[in-house]
């Protein structure tokens, strides 16, 4: 199997990967704040990367690494998990799964741009015509927003959400010409345990309290979302670029909203629809220009 197709592949497999999380941290959120829920989730990858690394050894590969890749890889972790995260969870606190997922699925445009700007990837014309649907797929859904007289700072934060997490993915991006990903996907996510904890005197109160529903749900994003989900796409950026594995991951849209409708009963209506279906045209024009 040749790399672009196991790239692809893998991109396929962190979209999956995201989807559940999405519905599982939706789950998990019912009856807490979105740092409190973000704290939980990352302590408990941060736990199994601890378990695979002394398992494999990688924590020999991490101890090697110079210091500037480290602190790269530290901000890197901080806007993809703690900043782009708090935003991401707060929407969806806020707006639920159906309203929040086709705004946040605009993090490839910004990918994109970032990737042109300051790694020197070329931009095609398809690509352009994809971030224009993509953008009108946002303008829909705020429409849909202010329709409803939805929270418009739940849309803000959804819009925050893909911006930071394209900041996150660029640099990743940069990073996995130096280290092996394994070592990397795990790095990350302690990092961002590390830089979370700040807030934890807050909510350590809260985090201990969850019940066993919600650190299930929590648990299961954690190993959906940061451990399969994260690790495929490192793999898959370190395999075709962030340029590729951005839009073609960003089909989780599709996957997230069907599942928020079937099981949290989240009724989107036609101008939603209308710019999931566009977000989603958009990311595949991208992926395959």
């Amino acid at each position: 199997m040749n790399t672009l197709l196991m790239g692809v592949l893998a991109a396929l497999i962190s979209a999956f990967g995201w989807a559940f999380s999405t519905i599982l941290i939706r789950v998990g959120l019912n009856n807490k704040s979105p740092v409190s829920a973000n704290i939980f989730r990352l302590y408990v990858v941060s736990l199994m990367y601890t378990i695979i690394f002394a398992i494999s050894g990688t924590f020999n590969v991490i101890a090697s690494l110079p210091w500037k890749l480290l602190a790269i890889a530290f901000i890197s972790a901080q806007f993809g998990f703690v900043t782009g995260d708090y935003f991401y969870f707060n929407a969806l606190k806020r707006m639920g799964v159906s309203r929040t997922v086709p705004i946040t699925s605009t993090y490839p445009l910004w990918a994109i741009l970032w990737a042109f700007i300051f790694l020197g990837r070329e931009i095609e014309p398809q690509i352009i015509v994809g971030a224009v649907l993509v953008v009108s797929a946002i303008i829909i859904v705020k429409r849909a927003e202010d329709e409803e007289d939805l929270d418009p700072k739940g849309f803000l934060f959804a819009l925050l959400a893909p911006i930071s997490w394209s900041i996150a993915i660029v640099t990743m991006d940069w990073l996995t010409g130096s280290i092996d990903v394994l070592a990397l996907a795990g790095l990350r996510m302690m990092l961002a345990a590390l830089g979370i904890s700040v807030f934890l005197p807050k909510y350590s109160e809260e985090v201990k309290s969850m019940n066993r529903k919600e650190a299930l749900a929590l648990t299961g994003a954690a190993v959906f979302g940061l451990l399969i989900g994260q690790y495929t796409f490192v793999y898959s950026v370190r395999s075709i670029g962030s340029q590729i594995a951005a839009p073609v991951s960003a089909i989780n849209p599709i996957i997230a909203s069907a599942l928020a409708i079937i099981l949290l009963k989240e009724p989107p209506n036609r101008r939603i629809l209308e710019g999931l279906a566009l977000a989603v045209i958009g990311v595949i024009l991208i992926s395959t220009a």
